[in-house]
């Protein structure tokens, strides 16, 4: 292979394998402003395919899109002490505009419960005016000492949903609809097998009553928060004077809700899917979801196999498969079949002069390595052929990502146990919980692991706190996360 297409493997390095894979296929770089990046094309048509799925759910379940500012008057933060002590060293602040002074800092979005709090209190005067359900496409700013591509930098790209409701009743239920979106979304479409959960109170949003999760777990078996739902009970309405006359012409704060899911989700695919190769991309996602490479030797035959690919593609972007046809005369096909395998096209369609003559193609699958996944296939109906060879890919990349979490959710009932398991082979440890805030804190600083969350499937019955030795009522899950 050649060296601009080296990969670090995986066991060598991991931090260095995923640097790697996002910059060599193109994903994104590194910005010139230190924690920054500038997300690449080929990145950005994911993060498109990632929008454009979950904006289609979005739209479904009644939501409608809008717009709020960038800049959040200092004061907006400060109201709701929870989320301005929460957000307080994550903040960039504006305090010079037009070569003045402003009367006012300007916080740099974090994030939009304040600003669109002060617009709700605006707009909501009765009961008829709920439920105000909207989403914003933007992006955040929180300043990160310790950064890395997708996963965590300064800016990202997310979508915020900020929702308004009569009862704490229709709250939890589109907060948990939404979670269920994400779910949705992250097992159907991105193929990774997110477990959904209950933040615990040292780990919720700031400001929230309650924060459900989705969690999954990366090819190093390190967790990795994948979007987030919040209830946000009546503490931005009281904040922010969020008021409506009920059936009784009665006044009453309503209740509210945000959620949110970012660029992270580009790292989770590539941390989920990639190996030693490169990307491994889930076809409902991946911008090309199969690439043809034209093969021939002698000059005579490059006509006759251009011809035929042409019409392969013409015929495949007809059908919807999101087809490239790779015509670099500059570059061998075998460098062309490392720079695809790279860049995570689930399927490679090879065509040479003896395919053509023989009315056939080669199709090779990304997720099935070597001769195993090659196939030939009659070129009459090859459309129906690769539109099947694809739900075939996203359907194994899915029971090969399930299969591996699986079986590393280790069942622990010690405090010893847990830390054999983080310390060895890693994974997530399932045990029984009932202890503190302050125990979570020492087993945090002791273990670098966290309570990822309380899954919403729980076992029946009780146990024994595997921390305090006290009954417990409910599992938790703990793990190491980016």
């Amino acid at each position: 292979m050649a060296e601009e297409l080296r990969i670090t493997p995986r066991g060598e390095d991991y931090s260095r394998w995923y640097t790697d894979v996002v910059q060599r296929a193109d994903l994104a770089d590194y910005s010139p402003v230190k924690g920054c990046m500038v997300i690449k094309p080929y990145g950005y048509t994911l993060w498109e395919a990632i929008r454009d799925s979950l904006d289609r759910r979005f739209k479904e379940t009644g939501h409608q899109n809008a717009y709020f500012p960038l800049f959040i008057p200092m004061s907006f933060l400060q109201k709701e002490a929870e989320h301005v002590e929460g957000f307080a060293p994550e903040l960039a602040v504006v305090t010079h505009g037009g070569g003045k002074e402003l009367e006012e800092p300007l916080v740099v979005r974090p994030t939009s419960e304040t600003i669109i709090g002060h617009m709700y209190a605006q707009w909501i005067r009765s009961y008829r005016d709920l439920p105000v359900l909207i989403n914003q496409w933007c992006n955040v700013v929180r300043w990160e000492m310790r950064t890395r591509l997708f996963l965590r930098t300064t800016e990202f790209l997310w979508q915020e949903g900020h929702t308004a409701h009569a009862t704490y009743e229709e709250a939890e239920a589109e907060t948990v609809q939404m979670l269920n979106v994400y779910a949705d979304f992250a097992i159907n479409d991105a193929a990774i097998p997110v477990i959904r959960g209950v933040k615990s109170a040292r780990e919720k949003f700031a400001g929230a009553d309650k924060s459900y999760t989705i969690e999954a777990m990366m090819g190093d078996k390190k967790a990795l928060q994948s979007g987030t739902s919040h209830n946000l009970g009546q503490n931005f309405a009281r904040a922010f004077n969020i008021q409506y006359l009920d059936r009784a012409n009665q006044l009453q704060l309503c209740w509210t809700t945000s959620w949110g899911l970012s660029t992270r989700m580009v790292g989770a695919i590539v941390m989920t899917h990639g190996d030693d190769q490169g990307l491994a991309l889930p076809p409902k996602l991946a911008p090309y979801q199969a690439v043809i490479v034209p093969i021939w030797r002698k000059e005579q035959e490059q006509a006759l196999v251009t011809e035929s690919a042409i019409a392969l593609e013409r015929e495949l972007k007809a059908a919807g498969v999101r087809a490239k046809l790779d015509l670099r005369d500059n570059y061998s096909p075998g460098f062309k079949f490392n720079d695809w395998e790279m860049r995570g096209v689930p399927l490679r369609i090879e065509i040479g002069p003896r395919d053509v003559q023989n009315g056939q193609l080669v199709l090779a699958r990304r997720d099935v390595p070597g001769r195993e996944g090659k196939r030939s296939i009659e070129r009459a109906g090859a459309a129906a052929a690769v539109q099947q060879a694809l739900n075939d890919i996203q359907a194994a990349m899915l029971a090969r990502a399930t299969a591996f979490r699986d079986a590393n959710i280790v069942d622990v009932a010690s405090y010893a146990e847990l830390k054999e398991v983080l310390d060895g082979p890693g994974g997530f440890c399932r045990a029984w919980w009932d202890g503190s805030s302050e125990d979570e804190d020492r087993i945090k600083e002791e273990t670098k692991a966290t309570i990822r969350c309380f899954p919403l499937d729980q076992p029946e019955g009780s146990g024994t706190c595997f921390y305090t030795g006290r009954p417990a009522e409910r599992v938790a899950l703990f793990g190491r996360a980016y």
